[in-house]
């Protein structure tokens, strides 16, 4: 039995507490959040400093831009760790925490989760397979309208960017599955809530393979199309099972999560579907994440550690740098010039 700490009782934290309170080879130590009216049955603790009990791993899901010094505060404990992504908030904090375990024997995991999904597994297999052959562009969308709620009296008010909160796992995705992303350029979309947080925009991708891709993204647009929408893995966001990356190659095309595959020629004839079973979890990817955190506490490879996770922060915080630009073009900027 490992015994686990959580900190932080948000939206995130909730999940991760109920997941190691349901795990046969967990137990939960506590619950770490300041807020002490947070009910999540089991011990409670303001800070970290509180906790005297011994941990083996702690999962952090705490703000963003808390992650870097609790990760050193956890360092300093002797704990490992499961950071929620992104890894910090900036690169030079990513730095800072692999400071802070350099020369230690503790490991790090960082939650991009979505790289447990068993269909996300099976994509990045069928084009290193060359399935669809060389992979020539890819096209992503992220379009959700969130609560008027989930902004009020508390950070993302004015900090609670997409970028950083969302597509930075589709960031994630795109790299674990076509390869490092070398540029990025980024437009801003109007606002259509009060205030100057990114709502919306467009982002251009270059791979280092010579891949080409675009994202799409809104948290102001209610629509069918998002990870979290067409999976099914969020219980906050509702289902719909359509498809929201498509990806071509030089011998066919897939769109994702449902898989479906087409192979071709060339335009004279019409591409052809391929049957394929979809692969199916075995296991929710939270609980699939924190199987593997286990395994990482006895010393197993992390499947993202902190330097990976650093590389989609990177390139997340580039956008969002490119988006915040005060000379930056936007859409009605570039419509009246």
């Amino acid at each position: 039995m490992k015994r686990i700490l959580v900190i932080g009782g948000g939206l995130i934290g909730m999940r991760h507490v109920h997941a190691v309170q349901g795990h046969e080879r967990c137990q939960l130590v506590g619950l770490v959040d300041p807020d002490m009216s947070v009910n999540a049955d089991t011990a409670r603790f303001a800070t970290m400093d509180d906790v005297s009990d011994t941990v083996d791993g702690v999962i952090i899901a705490t703000p963003t831009a808390l992650h870097a010094e609790h990760g050193r505060v956890a360092a300093a404990r002797g704990w490992h760790m499961l950071i929620e992504k992104p890894v910090t908030a900036t690169p030079q904090q990513a730095q800072v925490l692999k400071d802070a375990l350099q020369g230690t024997n503790l490991r790090a995991l960082v939650g991009h989760h979505r790289r447990y999904h068993a269909i996300v597994q099976q994509l990045k297999r069928l084009i290193e397979q060359g399935d669809i052959g060389q992979v020539i562009n890819t096209m992503l969308i992220w379009a959700m309208r969130k609560p008027d709620g989930y902004f009020e009296g508390n950070w993302r008010a004015a900090g609670g960017s997409p970028v950083m909160i969302n597509l930075v796992h589709d960031i994630d995705l795109l790299r674990f599955c076509i390869g490092e992303i070398s540029e990025t350029v980024a437009l801003r979309g109007k606002n259509h809530r009060d205030g100057e947080r990114i709502e919306s925009g467009a982002i251009a991708l270059a791979f280092e393979n010579g891949a080409t891709g675009t994202i799409g993204f809104a948290d102001s647009a209610p629509s069918p199309w998002g990870f979290e929408a067409g999976t099914g893995e969020n219980p906050n966001i509702g289902t719909t099972g359509q498809d929201m990356l498509w990806i071509t190659g030089t011998r066919g095309a897939v769109s994702f999560p449902s898989m479906t595959v087409w192979n071709g020629t060339d335009w004279g004839t019409a591409a052809q579907q391929v049957p394929l079973d979809c692969a199916e979890n075995t296991l929710p990817p939270l609980a699939a994440q924190l199987d593997h955190f286990l395994e990482v506490i006895e010393g197993a490879t992390p499947l993202i550690d902190v330097a990976d996770a650093a590389r989609t922060l990177e390139l997340a915080a580039g956008i969002e740098a490119q988006l915040v630009a005060p000379n930056w073009p936007t859409a009605d900027k570039i419509r009246t010039a």
